[in-house]
């Protein structure tokens, strides 16, 4: 059966599987038919076993550019009640702890650009380790690691890393709050101690685009963006930390498993109860990963803005458009029921998308509604988006938050050379520096789904609408 055929159509680009076995809630995809057409059936699967957690309450989600990860699919949202016995999954965060894209404008047009191209890419790739194990000039003591971990990125303006406006464009204005650095281990801290202001390897990039369209006149003025300029766009996470908090708690928390009663599906999906004391430890540990990510990329930002006033005599200083996340776990209000709750929102390769009005985003932006970034693959375009009224009521106020992949890293190696797609990228105007070939034929832009596809569906779906949309002309890859 294929799998557009397990959904009930609801509208152009809403599909539902209603509860069956031991699922809670229905399960929705929020995807045109051809993208649904094209997904991996685990999909579904992985949507279907994440529906049967404890406390998952009205739905569970996917995205447009959904494909499958470790127990919840990567695009998937669901948002479990604490009351009704809500768990935590480290599989349900991800990996990448609050893996994300930040945003800068630089006031250049694209001619200044073009014109040092080939410097300005040697330099960037020179600034911004990336690359499987990079290390950073930035060496932590363990104090530092913890103020860090506590901190996010209002810990790295404080050190030195760019400035205290920046923090008005991020979520949680930098810091995620009840952060425990006690609660994040040794090994994990050591890992990150020489990788602060790092790209790392996979999907990451640092990229130089230019605004080629501006769908929304007023949107793009009120982020500072206009058509022809330069932006940059830094994706990067919590890097090796996050990586092995998930790794340990994923591991306790499947051992403890009988312990709370709970039997899964599938042990991808292993949980604690959000009120435990794995839990707690979790959300304490899985916050610090957070800061992390968002301390990462503000001292990424303030390399970039160095290599910038190398390289031009004048621009803007590089302000920020905006940050998000989108390998999370947050404490939100939402209406279930008809009434509110505090719920604990996973959303694991997908991006909070609030709408206008939304009391948690900043005054400057609260008008407008939450801006979105979601980026396509080093051969095609990244978009900006900004929340909609009514994303309340659909998918938790999420979205997309790139692509996604249409072939596995494996798929890609064997119908890509890595050679070949350097050449035909800087063919089409697009440098990219990496120190891998495999990296570049694993990131080939065939690997990915047609992100103008995806930004269609994700505006059909009523959960987002488009502001600009960019191209690169530089791309740091791992």
């Amino acid at each position: 059966m294929a799998l557009i055929d397990k959904f009930k159509q609801i509208s152009e680009f809403e599909f539902r599987c209603n509860p069956f076995g031991e699922m809670r809630v229905p399960a929705v995809i929020y995807s045109s038919a051809s993208l649904l057409d094209d997904m991996e059936d685990k999909v579904f699967e992985q949507l279907v076993n994440t529906a049967c957690l404890p406390g998952v309450v009205r739905a569970v989600y996917a995205m447009p550019d959904a494909h499958s990860g470790y127990g919840f699919p990567i695009g998937g949202v669901a948002a479990v009640d604490p009351d009704l016995g809500g768990v935590i999954s480290a599989g349900g965060v991800g990996f990448d702890i609050a893996c994300g894209v930040r945003t800068l404008t630089t006031g250049l047009g694209a001619d200044e650009v073009l014109a040092v191209q080939d410097t300005l890419a040697d330099r960037l790739f020179a600034a911004v380790p990336s690359g499987v194990g990079s290390t950073s000039s930035v060496h932590l003591s363990e104090p530092e690691l913890d103020d860090m971990l506590s901190g996010g990125a209002a810990w790295a303006v404080n050190a030195g890393f760019g400035v205290r406006d920046d923090l008005i464009h991020l979520e949680e204005h930098g810091r995620m709050v009840g952060a425990r650095p006690d609660f994040v281990s040794g090994a994990a801290k050591k890992r990150q101690r020489n990788e602060m202001g790092t790209l790392g390897s996979g999907n990451h990039y640092l990229e130089v685009q230019v605004v080629d369209q501006v769908y929304d006149d007023e949107a793009a003025a009120a982020l500072g963006i206009r058509e022809g300029e330069v932006l940059v766009s830094i994706h990067c996470g919590s890097r090796g930390l996050g990586h092995q908090v998930a790794t340990e708690y994923s591991r306790a928390m499947r051992k403890a498993l009988p312990s709370f009663g709970i039997t899964l599906p599938d042990p991808e999906l292993a949980c604690a109860p959000i009120r435990s004391e794995l839990g707690r430890k979790y959300l304490g540990a899985m916050r610090g990963g957070i800061n992390c990510a968002m301390a990462n990329r503000q001292i990424i930002t303030q390399f970039v803005r160095q290599v910038f006033d190398m390289t031009f005599t004048a621009h803007n200083g590089l302000p920020l458009v905006y940050e998000v996340c989108h390998n999370t776990c947050r404490e939100e209000m939402h209406r279930v029921n008809g009434a509110e709750k505090q719920l604990f929102v996973h959303r694991k390769g997908a991006t909070r998308a609030f709408p206008p009005g939304h009391p948690e985003l900043d005054e400057s932006i609260r008008d407008l509604g939450q801006p979105v970034l979601i980026g396509g693959s080093m051969g095609s375009s990244s978009h900006i988006l900004a929340g909609v009224p009514g994303t309340m009521e659909r998918g938790f106020a999420s979205t997309s938050h790139g692509a996604g992949r249409s072939m596995s890293r494996a798929q890609a190696r064997k119908k890509f050379k890595g050679r070949d797609v350097l050449d035909s990228l800087k063919y089409g105007g697009i440098f990219i520096r990496s120190g891998s070939f495999r990296g570049i034929a694993e990131e080939a832009p065939g690997a990915y789904k047609d992100i103008d596809s995806v930004i269609r569906s994700v505006e059909g779906a009523g959960l987002a609408r488009r502001v600009a949309r960019v191209r690169p002309v530089i791309s740091v890859k791992g």
